[in-house]
């Protein structure tokens, strides 16, 4: 693996509006495309996958009908409410297995029928992003299964669209493409992209859409028996399934199910990540201390006893001007009503270290693991018996370690770039080239370096060295 070309993806705010600026993105495609052919690299294909929800509309002549919507715009705000007012929220989880996010695309929709979005009126086709850059590389149209099934609009069983409930909301559904499944050849690059960055007719293959898909299609599993951790930001935990989950348990525990691979659902539960960690270092890098991950890891491990937690979900840590400041309200009384982070008796809120606050940042994004691997026990048809952490999350080395010491079952840990390896082996696959997901990831597992974390109270298994003493050491295959 290689990393040939980077480039941002921002958001533009246009009269009060939010969105993507794909042009932008689009020319970024082409440069990256022509430094391949300067550097004399071969390309067999092209897979592109992106965030979840967002899309873009076509004209009957194909034109892009501007650039698409960002879900951070705010017009989705309490639009899920009047939705329910045609459709409950009960009827609408069990159509589509979604959970209820203000963002969802089925809301975005319903909020531009409303406003009367001239995009959306004039539009002949509506294509989720990854969709629509592959239109702008290759002229052809499809509708991948994965970054659809992030929609809110998708029927579960038959993964195509649900028209009835889009129609009873008065969505239009004529705009909506057949959806395809993952490894779909989409066409060739245009003639004209094709001269212009001298690679020829590349074909462009529609792999797993949506990014956390193509991450999870490269967790080097040897069976079923694991859940995932993609850890980043945000931390998404679930379990890969051949078919949905929906049910009033999984509604009441406000489950979603998205697509895999192969046909596969990921029954999966969003959960706060390093989201909290990072806003933190904000603020103390605003009073002069710039801490490296190395020296955040270093300084927690110096406080691994201390005994504050707090709920990394409550909604009090969405968005705080100062998430040191909240993590310490959190953890001293007085606490606001209703708060459900646990109160760590003591008395000035000011003794508390930066080293106390991210072992209290590690041990309860732990603690919240195990909240929901034991939740995500009592759906899986199957025995859990390891947690694969992907993504940038997983180079924590001690969260790593705290994780399965809370779990009580082994962690893997890598890669950390799954989303693009997942996204090349589906491109792989498509060219033949494996036979399937478990193929995939054991060349996955051979070819890319992963570190295993025991349990503290397990002994590790015969063969495998415990390096001794430290809280937070790690144990590697």
């Amino acid at each position: 693996m290689k990393e040939v070309y980077r480039f941002p993806s921002g958001i533009i705010e246009l009269g009060g509006k939010y969105y993507w600026d794909i042009v932008a993105i689009y020319e970024h495609f082409l440069k990256c495309l022509s430094q391949l052919e300067k550097e004399g690299v071969h390309i067999d294909s092209i897979g592109i996958d992106t965030w979840g929800v967002d899309f873009g509309f076509v004209a009957d002549d194909g034109s892009l009908l501007g650039n698409p919507r960002a879900y951070r715009d705010p017009y989705t705000e309490g639009v899920p409410d009047k939705v329910f007012q045609t459709v409950s929220r009960e009827d609408l989880y069990a159509a589509t297995g979604i959970q209820i996010m203000n963002f969802n695309s089925i809301f975005q929709l319903y909020a531009q029928t409303q406003e009367r979005f001239a995009p959306l009126r004039y539009a002949q086709d509506i294509l989720f992003v990854p969709d629509l850059l592959a239109y702008m590389l290759t002229g052809q149209k499809v509708c991948e299964y994965t970054i659809a099934s992030t929609s809110g609009m998708m029927d579960q069983n038959s993964r195509q669209f649900n028209t009835a409930l889009l129609e009873k909301l008065g969505i239009r559904t004529d705009v909506l493409r057949p959806i395809v499944q993952p490894g779909t050849r989409i066409g060739t690059l245009r003639p004209s992209i094709a001269a212009a960055t001298g690679l020829g007719f590349v074909p462009v293959i529609a792999v797993a859409g949506h990014d956390t898909a193509s991450a999870i299609a490269a967790v080097p599993a040897a069976d079923e028996h694991f859940a995932y951790l993609s850890s980043g930001t945000w931390s998404l935990m679930g379990i890969e399934v051949p078919a949905p989950i929906i049910n009033e348990a999984s509604a009441a525990a406000n489950f979603t199910n998205e697509g895999g691979i192969e046909g596969t659902t990921r029954f999966l539960k969003n959960i706060t990540g390093m989201w909290l960690l990072e806003q933190c270092r904000k603020v103390w890098q605003s009073a002069g201390r710039d801490y490296s991950y190395a020296q955040l890891m270093d300084t927690a491990r110096t406080e691994a006893a201390f005994p504050g937690r707090i709920n990394p979900d409550d909604p009090r840590f969405a968005n705080p001007k100062d998430m040191v400041a909240e993590i310490t309200m959190a953890l001293r009384p007085p606490i606001r009503s209703g708060v459900t982070s646990s109160v760590m008796p003591g008395s000035d809120r000011a003794s508390l270290t930066d080293a106390q606050i991210v072992s209290c940042i590690y041990h309860s994004l732990a603690d919240r693991y195990k909240e929901v691997l034991d939740i995500l026990q009592g759906f899986a048809p199957f025995k859990i018996e390891k947690l694969h952490i992907i993504g940038g999350g997983s180079a924590n080395e001690l969260l790593n370690q705290w994780t399965a010491d809370a779990i009580g079952i082994p962690v893997i840990a890598g890669p950390t770039e799954a989303t693009a390896i997942g996204n090349v082996m589906i491109q792989a696959k498509a060219a033949g080239l494996v036979a399937d997901r478990w193929q995939m990831r054991r060349l996955i597992a051979d070819a890319f370096a992963v570190k295993t974390f025991y349990p503290s109270s397990c002994p590790a298994p015969t063969g495998h060295l415990r390096p001794p003493v430290k809280p937070g050491v790690t144990t590697t295959e």
